[in-house]
């Protein structure tokens, strides 16, 4: 009766209906979608949806056998080469990594709080039918570092506590000189395409009502005048301890650079892109 039950939820219009159970006089189980009299309403848990991977895009995103473009949360995997654009390093080997990986097996989403991002990607976290979570082994890996975008929090603790574990080993690129952390005092006019670690000393804290500046001594190789801070946006302020507590400290941040009016800056959008350094 239990395959009954199962080839039942699989009909068109089961699937969200009511279940109920009886038994008949001779002991017999039977079920229906419509009560009859000390009939019990049977507690279905919802399974899985799983699906084959078609593309594998990049070490992050992968296209659904159902079109549907996937973002890996969490995580930043260097670039692979887009047209004339060089790949980064490590950019081809997460991308191999995850071939194999995705290879004759299917996969299940958990979808982020922000369903899709601006470029219509769903934005989730993946999970083999042997209930690998692929993000988190990808940073277990070095493969890839924590970029968390709030409010996707969802095994932020796990994923952190990965990259410690990866960067301490000096695998993957932790171990690559392409991303080994620069003074902030080297930047020069040309910036530093892509993702990029910074060391410096935090002189000065400046707040407005949108984002808090976290200023870096003076950009000593950059051209007069230039200088960089690292930006907090104030509605997530919550999530750090201790803002003020950058004051002074020799920190370094991780992120992508930007320019603008002839000031280098990084958006900080999670702790777990600061790290104190002694």
């Amino acid at each position: 009766m239990r395959i009954l039950l199962v080839l039942l939820l699989c009909l068109p219009g089961w699937a969200n209906a009511e279940i109920y159970e009886w038994r008949d006089a001779n002991g017999s189980t039977h079920f229906s979608d419509r009560p009859v009299a000390d009939a019990k309403t049977v507690d279905i848990k919802p399974g899985y949806d799983f699906y084959k991977v078609k593309t594998v895009y990049d070490g992050d995103t992968v296209v659904l056998e159902d079109s549907r473009k996937i973002r890996l949360l969490g995580v930043n995997t260097p670039e692979v080469q887009h047209r004339d654009k060089p790949a980064d390093a490590g950019g081809d080997e997460a991308k191999h990594w995850l071939s194999d990986k995705l290879k004759n097996t299917r996969v299940r989403l958990e979808i982020g709080v922000e369903k899709t991002d601006k470029y219509g990607r769903t934005l989730a976290h993946l999970f083999t039918e042997n209930k690998e979570h692929i993000n988190l082994q990808l940073i277990e890996a070095g493969l890839a570092a924590v970029s968390i975008y709030p409010p996707e929090l969802r095994y932020v603790n796990e994923l952190v506590k990965a990259q410690d574990k990866a960067e301490q080993a000096k695998i993957g690129v932790w171990g690559r000189p392409e991303y080994a952390a620069t003074p902030v005092g080297s930047l020069t006019e040309a910036g530093h395409p892509g993702w990029t670690r910074l060391v410096g000393k935090v002189a000065n804290i400046r707040k407005t009502r949108k984002s808090v500046y976290l200023e870096f001594s003076p950009v000593l190789s950059a051209a007069e005048g230039d200088t960089f801070e690292a930006r907090i946006e104030s509605k997530w302020l919550d999530l750090f301890p201790d803002v003020n507590g950058y004051l002074g400290k020799t920190i370094e941040v991780r992120g992508w650079l930007n320019k603008n009016k002839g000031h280098w800056s990084m958006l900080i959008r999670h702790p777990s892109a600061v790290k104190f350094l002694s």
